[in-house]
């Protein structure tokens, strides 16, 4: 299955969530998809090489509706952070909406909706993730090299808030301990986790990144195996989540998919 058939891409509104593979996955669906838009609700690294064009405005829907068809992919982003050379600022989730209005039936609209701090995994802060109301997929990613590594801040963004979801999830992940796969699927299929803030009608499909060999294979397949047997055992209302990605973003490769029910 191609990238932009998995993740349910052409014509949509897609948020990228967690840690592990977000802009990466998005540069890769931008390079594949017709008239795409990056944009972001929160700060986002420059991402200049990856796009067409990036233009800095307050008026990210007039720049739109002006754009010539060579500037896609066209980044949009509200200004560059200041005193800061390597990031720019987002949006917010009402002005990132009129982006996805905007462009509605003429591309695809990309937003990156959380930050991780360049870690393979996290669960989301209390103001996270700052997704619109009107996208059509939310993508929250972990990355399989967190597995086997400590649940520090080296490898994970916010350990506390994993350990505390996790924990709720009835997992006992502890701080400094290796994390699990256990731990990966219990937090991706919490309500305060990779479902959190999904809007009502949108899709997930939860992303297993740098699967780059056998081993990592293994280990995705148990997140997945373990993130389905969760959503099934809950039997509760919520998004539908119609399989895991499991793949190796840095070359746009899906590696497997596997699916629910």
């Amino acid at each position: 299955m191609h990238l932009t058939e998995a993740l349910f891409a052409e014509d949509a509104a897609i948020a990228v969530v967690g840690a592990g593979g977000k802009k990466t996955t998005m540069y890769a669906l931008a390079e594949r998809l017709d008239r795409a838009v990056i944009t972001a609700s929160v700060r986002i690294p420059i991402f200049d090489p990856h796009v067409e064009t990036v233009e800095v405005t307050d008026d990210p829907v007039d720049r739109l509706a002006n754009a010539s068809p060579n500037e896609f992919p066209l980044g949009l982003v509200r200004e560059r952070e200041r005193g800061r050379d390597d990031r720019y600022l987002g949006y917010g989730r009402e002005a990132a909406a009129s982006i996805v209005d905007a462009h509605r039936g003429d591309g695809s609209v990309l937003i990156k909706a959380d930050g991780a701090r360049m870690r393979e995994f996290k669960a989301p802060g209390e103001a996270e993730p700052q997704i619109p109301d009107s996208v059509d997929v939310v993508v929250p990613i972990a990355s399989v090299s967190a597995v086997g590594e400590p649940l520090d801040q080296e490898s994970v963004h916010r350990p506390e808030r994993v350990r505390e979801v996790a924990r709720a999830a009835g997992v006992d992940a502890e701080i400094g301990e290796p994390i699990g796969p256990e731990t990966v699927a219990a937090v991706l299929a919490s309500d305060r986790g990779g479902l959190r803030n999904v809007p009502e009608g949108a899709r997930v499909v939860p992303l297993l990144n740098k699967v780059d060999d056998e081993a990592d294979l293994a280990v995705a397949r148990r997140i997945a195996e373990g993130l389905i047997g969760r959503l099934e055992r809950d039997g509760r209302d919520g998004p539908a989540v119609p399989h895991v990605v499991l793949g190796r973003l840095i070359e746009g490769e899906v590696v497997d998919v596997v699916p629910t029910g």
